[in-house]
């Protein structure tokens, strides 16, 4: 698919949720969920320290826009607050010498439990399989995130322990939607 026939998808709308391709003024929910410790909990090392960490995270984002026409996409509360409530949205990365797009949410601790993760992760993998469908969608779970294997699973993803891999942070189990039956790490 050509770069050009991703752009309208910068923003997409749930039923109570937007997704928009970050800003500049994303900058600051950037460091503040990522400088949270019960956001990254289970991901150390992706903690921010600093604002200006922050800004190189945004750049490589947007760099990945700019290149793929996708990405990350900031999740917003559009019927009450219109507030920014994290991050969810996926990447072109390889795992296992393949080209797959790697799933990822990140969102604020006070919007957890009341399923925007579960919905702004379906919406994400609903444009994903119907947009890129040659390219294999997994997410990088830990195995003690409970809450996370949940979203992944709710969304349409399955466990493929086969594919299961070393992290920056541990054992990463994987989940994983349209990965070819007949490829095996190697």
């Amino acid at each position: 698919m050509r770069h050009a026939d991703l752009v309208d998808n910068e923003e997409m709308l749930t039923t109570r949720l937007s997704l928009r391709r970050p800003t500049r003024a994303d900058i600051g929910t950037i460091y503040r969920i990522h400088s949270d410790p019960r956001a990254y909990a289970h991901n150390p090392a992706d903690a921010l320290a600093t604002r200006a960490e922050a800004e190189q995270r945004y750049q490589r984002w947007n760099e990945h826009w700019n290149q793929h026409g996708f990405g990350y996409w900031t999740v917003h509360d559009q019927l009450r607050t219109r507030q920014p409530l994290g991050f969810c949205g996926i990447k072109l990365m390889r795992l296992h010498d393949r080209t797959i797009l790697n799933f990822f949410y990140r969102l604020d601790p006070l919007a957890w439990g009341n399923g925007v993760a579960t919905e702004a992760a379906t919406t994400v993998v609903n444009w994903a399989t119907a947009h890129l469908p040659d390219h294999p969608i997994i997410a990088r779970v830990r195995p003690d995130n409970v809450a996370s294997l949940k979203v992944a699973a709710r969304a349409g993803l399955r466990r493929a322990p086969h594919l299961d891999t070393d992290g920056e942070d541990g054992l990463d189990w994987i989940l994983t939607s349209n990965w070819p039956h007949d490829a095996e790490p190697v």
